[in-house]
């Protein structure tokens, strides 16, 4: 099976993460950044499906050039190969214009299924898995927290917040998975040095026939406008209970609106 994982470098969001104050968009140059954390299970169920049924493995990332690290750490998980789109023109796009260029690049590919994370932790926005799937003429099964794979049928379990729904598709689909889905594994030594020498296939937009004025802030169908940083966390409200702290007590939370 031909297997194509979706990577997104992003901020760690273990540390501070902020916004440029000159374009509002995300700050990477100063960040530390990672593989987007849903992207990891991602990396991990490809692998174990070509360990079951065969095939190969491409890691497809759309990003600046500063990307190819997280490229490497994947590579080091397990996949074959690789293909980085990078071009100043993509600074600024919004989901619509990613989920172009993604459909771009996945068009040679020909993948038999494309997986990826969920959502970004920078974005959250859950929406180019089922962009893709419009612009590709393909099955979007998302949200899995398990994934069967018997021939080319796919049998999805998409978690709800009452529990699941079990969804079926043919290939070739596209397939976003949650953290309950597996347990990625950590890249050996062995495996990060062989990483070095993968391919790395690199595209810019001309590449791919995408005009920079389909991308970027030019092309985008949304932007941040203003942003401002959380305000600190302030002490909380303190009741004394002198003979009438449940009467203080209710007072202060009919205050809040939860009574």
């Amino acid at each position: 099976m031909n297997i194509v994982v979706l990577v997104k470098q992003v901020p760690d969001s273990g540390a501070e993460r902020t916004l440029s104050a000159s374009d509002n968009t995300v700050e990477r140059g100063s960040a530390s950044n990672v593989i987007n954390e849903m992207d990891e299970y991602a990396i991990e169920e490809a692998l174990k499906i070509k360990e079951a049924h065969g095939g190969e493995v491409t890691v497809l990332t759309v990003g600046p050039a500063g990307a190819t690290d997280s490229i490497r750490k994947a590579l080091s998980m397990g996949p074959d190969k690789a293909v980085h789109v990078s071009d100043d023109a993509l600074h600024g796009s919004c989901a619509v214009a990613t989920s172009k260029v993604l459909a771009a690049a996945l068009g040679p590919l020909g993948a038999d299924l494309i997986l990826c994370g969920a959502e970004s932790t920078d974005g959250r926005v859950q929406v180019v898995p089922h962009m893709l799937a419009e612009r590709l003429g393909v099955a979007a099964l998302t949200g899995a927290r398990k994934l069967t794979v018997d021939g080319s049928q796919l049998t999805v379990e998409r978690q709800t917040d009452e529990g699941y729904e079990v969804v079926t598709a043919s290939t070739p689909a596209i397939v976003s998975v949650w953290d309950t889905i597996n347990e990625p594994r950590y890249p050996s030594f062995k495996g990060i040095m062989a990483a070095k020498k993968k391919p790395l296939q690199s595209l810019s937009l001309s590449d791919l026939g995408v005009a920079g004025d389909e991308v970027g802030f030019a092309g985008a169908t949304s932007q941040v406008l203003e942003w401002s940083k959380r305000p600190a966390r302030s002490g909380g409200a303190k009741v004394t209970d002198e003979g009438n702290g449940g009467e203080q007590l209710v007072a202060y939370l009919a205050t809040e609106k939860f009574v």
